[in-house]
């Protein structure tokens, strides 16, 4: 994981050099990591006179063929997808990161910072960016990487309608995340100097044209990946692997890793309950082994976590998250049992497999026994919501509705009887 950095000089020829972070962290080993994943860990944590020095593997980004190879299993893709998927595909891209704006900024501001050892509490952090309020004996450089993840974020949301994955917008991020943090010259900008890891062997590229060029292909080899995920988990990778930046490279990265998930409408990484040695450990197994094996499990533990955080958090606010979030489809749904006088058996039926299409699985049984609760309840004024005319009210409808409350006294009609 990079240290911190000693600036030499402060001309055309300053230097930097790594110097040990001012953070302690836990020894622990969280329990989220495989046995293949704790392998590597023991491999990258031996004193560094044991292991041999590597440099930028070039081969190993050459050999990955977007929508050919892939780093997230299928079985754990359609995991992360059925918990995070948040929205439906009519839904303009962002629409749920605009939904959980506040949420988004306190969290992943919070945690990316955390993980850069700044020591400012997630009540802090909550302070600062919607009020802020800077907490008392904390560190200006605290209180400025917090605020430029805020203004960073902001920026991915607010133009994620539009957004394209590039060198541009990964140079706008560094940038937006390292301003008044380092040179003015090298904000938004890669390097002009060596850097080195600090507790790892690993050795970077050095040459500024060399990092030019493969800034370029890393953000156009990950925008052939169509898979969300996928796409985020590349950036993860080998965004943290370049070091194209002389600092402030994680902190970009983990934004980066958001941009296809914010434009897809799923639930934003924000590296919740990631332990700072975990992703120090996942980190020098990339630098060292080109073993993505730990970074993957702490991606997927860390985003389940995440998906479940936010939503007991609208279960506590007493939100009913998926009647609201999928009204539009509900009611259109129930306008076509309507419309199409649809009975008995056939309205079960109709009902699963167009739930099915409309939302994502962790979400349909609540969705159908919405339907369900607005059948039962049907009635003049909660037709007319539905945009049904007079004449089909008259006709159709008021079929349906006798036969729905026919079904309630007579349990042999089969009408609606599945349901109720």
């Amino acid at each position: 994981m990079r240290g911190r950095l000693r600036k030499s000089a402060k001309k055309r020829g300053t230097k930097y050099s790594a110097v040990g972070r001012s953070f302690e962290v836990s020894t622990e080993i969280s329990s989220c990591f495989s046995s293949a994943s704790l392998d590597a860990i023991k491999v990258v944590k031996k004193p560094l006179f044991e292991k041999p020095p590597v440099t930028y593997a070039e081969e190993w980004f050459d050999s990955y063929q977007p929508n050919s190879d892939y780093y997230l299993r299928p079985e754990l893709r359609r995991q992360l997808f059925e918990s995070g998927k948040r929205a439906n595909s009519q839904d303009p891209a962002g629409t749920y990161a605009y939904q959980i704006f506040n949420r988004l900024i306190i969290d992943l501001s919070y945690n990316s910072s955390r993980l850069e050892g700044n020591t400012y509490s997630l009540l802090d952090t909550e302070r600062l960016v919607l009020h802020g309020d800077a907490a008392m004996g904390k560190l200006d450089e605290e209180k400025v990487m917090i605020l430029n993840h805020k203004d960073a974020i902001k920026h991915l949301v607010s133009s994620s309608r539009t957004l394209e994955l590039n060198s541009n917008m990964i140079r706008t991020l560094h940038y937006l995340l390292s301003d008044g943090l380092v040179e003015s010259s090298e904000a938004g900008n890669v390097r002009r100097h060596g850097v080195r890891i600090g507790g790892s062997t690993y050795l970077p590229y050095e040459d500024p044209k060399k990092l030019e060029l493969q800034l370029e292909k890393i953000a156009e080899k990950a925008a052939l990946i169509n898979d969300p995920f996928e796409q985020s988990i590349f950036l993860l990778i080998h965004l943290s692997y370049l070091q194209a930046f002389i600092d402030v490279n994680k902190r970009t990265t983990r934004l980066a890793a958001n941009i296809p998930l914010i434009k897809g409408n799923l639930v934003p990484l924000a590296f919740n309950d990631i332990k700072v040695e975990d992703y120090m450990s996942a980190m020098i197994a990339i630098y060292e082994l080109q073993n993505i094996e730990p970074l993957i499990d702490l991606y997927f533990y860390s985003y389940m976590r995440t998906c479940a955080a936010y939503d007991s958090t609208l279960r506590a606010m007493g939100f009913d998250e998926v009647r609201v979030r999928y009204r539009q489809e509900r009611r259109a749904l129930i306008r076509e049992i309507i419309l199409q006088e649809i009975v008995g058996t056939a309205l079960e039926a109709y009902v699963s497999e167009e739930a099915n299409k409309l939302v994502p699985m962790i979400a349909r049984e609540d969705f159908i026994q919405d339907v369900k609760e607005d059948l039962e309840e049907l009635d003049e004024s909660r037709l007319g919501g539905l945009g049904v005319t007079n004449d089909q009210l008259n006709s159709g409808i008021k079929k349906l509705k006798t036969l729905i409350f026919r079904c309630k006294k007579s349990p042999s009609l089969e009408v609606v009887s599945a349901f109720f």
